[in-house]
């Protein structure tokens, strides 16, 4: 083996080590205030059978959520080509300003919830320079009607769009995600923060970073492969979003928050398809304090919980209010 290659693959081998230190060794410290908010979604509420409106309802009124993810369903939206119905999405951001919550409204093709990409059926088999005229006409309505609302906070654009999930859902290019970003900075005179969010475990968030004003990462303890064909919990510590979210500040000086922090069972089948026993495999009491600790040794200050469809579900459904009511304790803390 010559020399200089033998020299390389030391140096390799001292690098990786010492990021796999970096990655996981360690601990951070909790933040001194921490913001807990919720993820609501009409579709999923409506898929568990629920009254959407009570749910949502609840969530501002009895858990007092004063920081709600919100999201903007293109196929809910745009039934028909130039046809908008803002009614359902109207309702919840009027209930939210009046009670002085803050909005973080996520809009695009692919937003939370199965299938990911929610896109028209309609829009489905546009050439992609129709389809992409046709998403910024979109995006450009859903942001003039919301600007002027008090409670809009914080834009994201798109979810996770450089991670591959989702059915029929490819990747976003970084060229579609500017685009996009730049037409919402230019119509929204408040000049809110735009996301861009990531997946927790797997990249290093630099994409985002170059993209958003903000880094949003989602967080899971406990998820179903489906590639493997069993129940997986990834193995990073604490320590391993920390300092990712330190490497992004110092190397973009932009903030990381948590954008969707598991708080609800990841089965093998869609959640209003999953039996009671099959989602206690994944998420239980005893497992939502396990992962707000975790959250919290993270050293991030703000969490938006993903669940409040199935917390309240377990309450009204199942007569089992035990895990509305600690998410209701934590918010009070």
């Amino acid at each position: 083996m010559p020399k200089v290659f033998k020299i390389i693959l030391f140096l390799f081998l001292i690098f990786i080590i010492g990021l796999l230190v970096f990655l996981f060794i360690g601990k951070a410290t909790p933040a001194e205030n921490i913001t807990w908010g919720a993820v609501f979604s009409q579709k999923q509420a409506e898929l568990l059978g629920l009254d959407w409106r009570a749910n949502y309802l609840a969530i501002l009124d009895d858990l007092q959520v004063k920081n709600l993810k919100l999201v903007a369903y293109w196929d809910s939206i745009e039934k028909e080509p130039g046809v908008f119905d803002f009614a359902d999405l109207d309702w919840q951001i009027e209930q939210a300003e009046k009670r002085g919550a803050e909005v973080l409204l996520v809009i695009g093709r692919k937003v939370p919830r199965w299938p990911e990409c929610h896109i028209p059926d309609w829009a489905k088999n546009l050439s992609q320079e129709d389809f992409n005229k046709k998403l910024l006409n979109y995006l450009e309505q859903v942001v003039l009607r919301y600007r002027d609302y008090s409670a809009i906070k914080m834009w994201q654009v798109e979810n996770e769009p450089f991670f591959p999930f989702g059915d029929n859902c490819p990747l976003i290019s970084g060229k579609d995600i500017k685009k996009e970003i730049d037409l919402v900075k230019s119509l929204d005179p408040e000049k809110r923060p735009v996301v861009v969010s990531e997946s927790g475990e797997f990249p290093f968030w630099f994409k985002a970073a170059k993209y958003g004003d903000m880094v949003g990462h989602t967080l899971y303890r406990v998820v179903w492969s489906s590639d493997f064909k069993f129940y997986f919990r990834p193995p990073f510590p604490p320590v391993f979003y920390h300092r990712k979210a330190w490497l992004i500040g110092k190397l973009f000086n932009k903030k990381v928050i948590c954008v969707e922090l598991q708080a609800e069972p990841w089965g093998q089948t869609l959640l209003s398809d999953s039996p009671l026993e099959e989602q206690e495999k994944t998420m239980d009491l005893q497992k939502i304090r396990k992962i707000i600790q975790y959250a919290k040794d993270t050293g991030t200050d703000t969490f938006y919980l993903w669940g409040s469809e199935w917390w309240y579900w377990m309450k009204e459904k199942q007569n089992q209010p035990e895990i509305w009511n600690e998410i209701k304790n934590l918010l009070m803390q």
